[in-house]
């Protein structure tokens, strides 16, 4: 557990040092763009994700469900795995290209009325698409290489650095037009991709060969039938994680997506612990399978569970109390105060998915990843409807009340059956006390200040709930990880020796 808490830690420090410069980068999106232009930086996310999604075919559950039987079978240079991921995703995207050329009538019937600015640069996201592509299927890899704290660096420092460097240019004129910027946007997921691609052939730990091995020929037939039902289910998570902004761009406007942009990146800031435990666990998972090591699943599902719940019930709180107040002390554009609503509901959200620890992880490297598409299906059955009917009813928060309805409802099933299947179970006590110490520290801080406006009352909330928070959660002990952790800072501080 000690090597899944450093490399935790330490990815997740890197995200929020990305997390930072996006911060930075939303700053200047609300401060010097047109909500339209925003909204489609989003909208390009969104539509990229869905094109990686489509032309990956599954091959990264693929790569974390059977690397080690690869790895400890197979001589490096003889290993044919990467290889046969690379070229499949590769030959995906292209049909990708092609489905996106022959409907491109029907996107422009969708979005033509409420974000006709997609339309005119609707063939610049495929780079985007491609770059995220061949990043994703490196990234899996390089898990199981132990390169997880690298690859989040790539995609959530030195992504948001480039995309910097874009902004500060079109700010101060040397990129002369809002045609230009989005261009060379479409090319930042490409140029992190090349990075990684760059330093795993340079540090030798990749190789490539056409000649298919004794594993690949062995497992062919198990790989199809992951890949085939992971596939489906990979594709239904995925469409209902970007339905939401899809939606409303259609019925409601990129301006309105720019809005949901600014409630789903605060969301995000809350998820960030969970890419570095996902990141750091997924490779001790598939072996605790393999190994049969129910205890070492058992351990990593609660501390997950735990650790994710106290930084995102603490985070939540955090930018909560802050969301209006910096927007008005910051001078953004005063339509994104009609945000907060769904970046609360988001954010509970983001509270019950992390809460409920690496489950979907535990599941798809097992051999009951069938269930995957099952527990997909479900949310899709609840998502779609729920996010389509919602928006038109309520607009901007109709597709956060769907997300938190269906996102719920969704990790309910899967504890039930990791419990009724394998008696494994995320929560303790632990987890009810956590929220009750956040609930708390919010109200104590909430009205504390209530009449503390400005900059001053942005830092003294913030002062104030950090150190009511964390106090309790050393106090409490709330995860077996907290005080090692402390211990550790100590140490760095010099105030305790040894």
């Amino acid at each position: 557990m000690s090597t899944i808490r450093r490399q935790s830690i330490i990815s997740s420090a890197v995200i929020y040092s990305g997390f930072a410069v996006g911060m930075l980068n939303t700053y200047f999106f609300t401060r010097y763009f047109e909500e339209a232009q925003y909204g489609l930086t989003s909208i390009f996310i969104a539509i990229a994700t869905m094109m990686y999604v489509f032309a990956m075919m599954a091959t990264p559950s693929y790569i974390f469900k059977f690397y080690h039987y690869y790895n400890d079978h197979l001589p490096p240079r003889k290993n044919d795995m990467i290889t046969w991921s690379l070229l499949v995703s590769l030959v995906g995207f292209l049909l990708v290209m092609i489905a996106g050329w022959f409907f491109k009538d029907v996107v422009i019937r969708k979005f033509g009325e409420k974000s006709p600015i997609l339309l005119t640069y609707y063939y610049w996201i495929f780079p985007m698409g491609l770059g995220l592509t061949i990043y994703s299927v490196l990234e899996a890899y390089a898990w199981n290489l132990g390169k997880s704290v690298l690859t989040s660096f790539l995609k959530e420092v030195q992504w948001r650095l480039l995309t910097t460097v874009l902004i500060v240019l079109m700010i101060t004129g040397i990129i002369k037009d809002f045609s230009l910027f989005i261009k060379l946007y479409a090319f930042t997921y490409p140029a992190i991709a090349l990075t990684l691609f760059i330093y795993l052939v340079a540090t030798k730990k990749i190789h490539f060969t056409f000649t298919v091995s004794k594993v690949s020929r062995r497992y062919f037939g198990k790989i199809l039938r992951l890949c085939l039902f992971v596939y489906s289910g990979t594709l239904i998570f995925t469409l209902s994680q970007v339905f939401d902004t899809l939606v409303l761009a259609v019925k409601s406007g990129a301006d309105v997506a720019g809005i949901f942009a600014l409630a789903q990146i605060m969301g995000s800031v809350i998820q960030a612990p969970q890419r570095g435990i996902v990141a750091a666990s997924i490779s001790h998972l598939s072996k605790a399978w393999k190994e049969k090591n129910m205890e070492l699943l058992q351990r990593i599902y609660q501390r997950s569970s735990i650790n994710q719940l106290v930084f995102a019930s603490g985070l939540f709180v955090l930018i909560a109390l802050n969301y209006n107040e910096a927007i008005l002390t910051f001078h953004l554009k005063e339509t994104y105060l009609a945000g907060f609503s769904a970046f609360i509901l988001l954010g509970l959200m983001r509270i019950v998915d992390m809460g409920t620890g690496v489950n979907a992880q535990i599941i798809s490297t097992s051999n009951y990843w069938k269930f995957e598409l099952i527990s997909g299906v479900i949310l899709l059955a609840l998502m779609l409807p729920l996010t389509y009917f919602l928006t038109i009813k309520y607009g901007l928060i109709g597709p956060a009340i769907a997300n938190l309805i269906s996102i719920t409802i969704y990790n309910i099933v899967r504890i039930v059956f990791l419990w009724k299947k394998f008696r494994l179970f995320p929560f303790t006590v632990q987890s009810l006390y956590t929220v009750l110490l956040a609930a708390g520290s919010f109200a104590i801080c909430y009205y504390a200040f209530i009449n503390l406006h400005g900059f001053a009352g942005l830092v003294a909330r913030s002062i104030a709930f950090i150190a009511l928070y964390s106090a309790g959660a050393i106090y409490m002990n709330l995860s077996p990880d907290i005080q090692p952790v402390w211990y550790t800072i100590q140490k760095r501080l010099g105030i305790k020796k040894g």
